[in-house]
């Protein structure tokens, strides 16, 4: 598994497409009472699920997903691609990113500051979460754009010279389409949609998501790449997990 794909997989992890209307502005503070974004609340979570990687030369890779997580602290995940065989591991902390392909030994180990440097994607761990769990990418503030079209909000930030352009059902609170593109000064782009919201713990969870990216790599610019992830469990504890990692 080439560090591209590597990074794919990181990338599409975390990650992860309404009525005709006319658009509302909100400038009140009545009408910002009305939006009300969701973030899932949790102490430890762990997830399974399967996951389709499709490659720009049509290149189809599947796999078996699993996730374990303490809430603002830690994102551990493991991808096997059949018969038990683990192909890689990551470990995601708020001040450093970790991934291991152990079939070919390539491996991921740097800073936030080092991986924007190398890659060109300006990265935190609450935006990696909030994008995993399809939470706002960003906290919302007076300065972003937020309209209604019928039963959703579409919410527009600028973080970083990276602008979001993010779909939140009004419903349950939760983003169902997001959009991001760099400036003019990067490359690459972002188009997630989450699907088939579950009640997990009483709280909506995408239990399907799908991701197209374009990544400029340092050896392959402006690569897409198409990933599903469809969840086969999700679990909500307060019992602590164990998130191994031998680097």
């Amino acid at each position: 598994m080439s560090k591209a794909k590597i990074l794919t997989y990181f990338l599409g992890m975390i990650m992860l497409w309404s009525c005709a209307r006319k658009p509302m502005s909100y400038t009140t503070d009545k009408t910002m009472d009305e939006f009300n974004p969701n973030y899932l609340d949790y102490n430890y979570l762990t997830a399974k699920g399967r996951v389709t990687l499709e490659e720009q030369d049509g290149k189809i890779t599947k796999g078996v997903l699993n996730i374990r997580s303490k809430k603002d602290s830690i994102i551990w995940f493991n991808m096997s691609p059949g018969l038990g065989i683990e192909a890689l591991r990551g470990f995601i902390s708020t001040d450093r990113i970790k991934i291991r392909d152990r079939i070919n030994g390539q491996r991921i180990d740097m800073d936030y500051a080092e991986f924007q440097k190398k890659y060109g994607v300006p990265l935190s761990f609450s935006l990696f979460q909030n994008l995993l769990f399809a939470n706002l990418p960003h906290e919302f503030s007076y300065r972003d754009r937020l309209i209604r079209v019928g039963k959703t909000f579409v919410l527009n930030q600028e973080r970083e010279n990276i602008k979001y352009k993010t779909n939140i059902d009004a419903g349950h609170g939760k983003v169902t389409q997001l959009e991001s593109e760099a400036s003019q000064t990067r490359s690459g782009s972002l188009e997630a949609s989450y699907m088939d919201f579950r009640e997990v713990s009483n709280q909506p969870f995408p239990y399907q998501a799908i991701i197209k990216m374009v990544l400029s790599l340092p050896d392959r610019p402006k690569t897409n790449f198409f990933l599903n992830v469809e969840m086969i469990k999700v679990e909500l504890t307060d019992a602590p997990l164990n998130f191994p990692y031998n680097f």
